[in-house]
């Protein structure tokens, strides 16, 4: 068995355009006609997509080619026998589309060691995407070279007929931009750092400084709702998840449940049998909060609204953000199976992007800079995540490509 790809594409490259000579993995939600798309469930063993989605569409007209899809957790929730990252780790793809439903796709950037880039809800289209949960989910780009992120993005990113979900917006401007220190101003958000052992908050804090060295106007933030990111996305998403997955019946999609007596039965025997015990548990969670307790899923809608609005308005006082990831959480997500708590708890420091919908760039920690030499020194290894109000994702990404041109961030 392939240790990393679920698919791997026999066709060689051919094609032409701006991506020409660039291989992508994606992983098994994203259509590809021909290819099987299985999204890591059994829900879906042995369907294979009809047509190609948006982002594979664009991928393939702009001279991409597709190395594969790679092994997936269940539906693309958490990291659970996930390989997202491993190609480009083997060198075997040059960028990979990994996604990001709670911060899959910047944790995996963090195990692999390379730049991982979450972009603004609604930049990407999301028709051909095997989905879980419609409103926080989207599609994140990993690379080696942020370079490699700026031209995928540029290719794919703009509105799709086919998905309501973009919004009727101009793309953000990807063209390099220069990046002038002192007139840009990053926020370090006080309350993220919380769950920070010791080593882990010295790498941060020097991190932070580094940026003040270089000349960016550094100071702290503070957003005392913070812890209220989990509650939401744990309500909001679970509902979401819930009613998506209702259409995995075993008669459109699927294996079907021998020794049923009636349709019901077959239902339920089928979907007790599909599910893993993580999402299980997961779906079960939306189930009684779309049933059982409406009030809280309604609630939780308004504090959703109210944390985004929070955020804009530290955006709107700084011009970035500036946060820790937790690298101990990559290794505590990638086992063969983890609780629903544990699976929170691993991704606290990223799911508020999901929530938010703003463009998040994960930066490794690099053995020349200070965040990677404090991490070595004081055994707690920590990247650091930058953030940016929505659409901001040229910029931030001219932020990212800046800090690795100064040796404050990547490897």
């Amino acid at each position: 068995m392939d240790p990393i790809f679920f698919y791997r594409n026999p066709a060689s490259a051919v094609a032409e355009g701006t991506l020409q000579g660039l291989r992508v993995a994606i992983q098994p939600n994203l259509a590809v006609e021909g290819w099987p798309t299985e999204a890591g469930s059994r829900a879906l063993l042995g369907y294979t997509a009809p047509e190609d989605a948006t982002i594979v569409r664009r991928l393939r007209a702009h001279g991409a080619h597709l190395s594969g899809s790679t092994y997936m957790s269940e539906l693309g929730f958490g990291l659970v026998n996930s390989r997202a990252g491993a190609a480009l780790q083997s060198r075997e793809a040059d960028v990979e589309l990994v996604l990001d439903f709670m911060g899959e796709g910047r944790l995996a950037a963090a195990g692999a060691g390379v730049y991982g880039f979450k972009p603004s809800y609604g930049l990407m289209s999301r028709y051909g995407l095997v989905g879980l949960t419609p409103s926080m989910e989207c599609c994140g780009v990993l690379s080696a070279d942020l370079g490699g992120i700026r031209a995928v993005l540029q290719a794919v990113a703009g509105g799709d007929g086919l998905d309501f979900s973009v919004p009727e917006e101009e793309a953000p401007d990807f063209a390099p931009q220069v990046i002038d220190p002192p007139m840009i101003s990053v926020g370090v958000l006080a309350e993220a750092r919380g769950g920070l052992n010791d080593g882990q908050n010295e790498a941060f804090a020097l991190a932070s400084a580094g940026l003040a060295e270089v000349g960016f106007a550094v100071r702290e933030v503070s957003l005392p709702e913070w812890s209220l990111f989990e509650v939401v996305h744990r309500i909001v998403g679970s509902v979401e998840a819930s009613s998506a997955t209702g259409r995995y019946d075993s008669v459109r999609y699927g294996p079907r449940a021998p020794g049923a007596k009636n349709w019901n039965e077959m239902y339920l025997l089928s979907r007790g049998a599909d599910f893993d015990t993580l999402l299980k548990s997961y779906l079960i969670q939306g189930a009684f909060f779309q049933f059982e307790s409406c009030e809280a899923f309604q609630d939780a809608c308004r504090l959703r609204a109210r944390l985004v609005g929070e955020v804009q308005r530290l955006l709107s006082e700084v011009d970035f953000l500036a946060l820790p990831t937790v690298l101990d959480g990559v290794a505590s997500v990638a086992g063969a199976s983890i609780l629903l708590d544990a699976t929170y708890t691993a991704f606290s420091s990223t799911l508020f992007a999901n929530v938010t919908g703003q463009p998040v760039l994960y930066m490794p920690p690099g053995p020349a800079t200070e965040m990677g030499a404090a991490a070595g020194a004081a055994g707690g290894a920590c990247g650091l995540q930058l953030a940016g109000p929505r659409l901001s994702d040229g910029s931030l990404l001219a932020l990212g490509e800046y800090l690795q041109s100064t040796g404050r961030g990547g490897e």
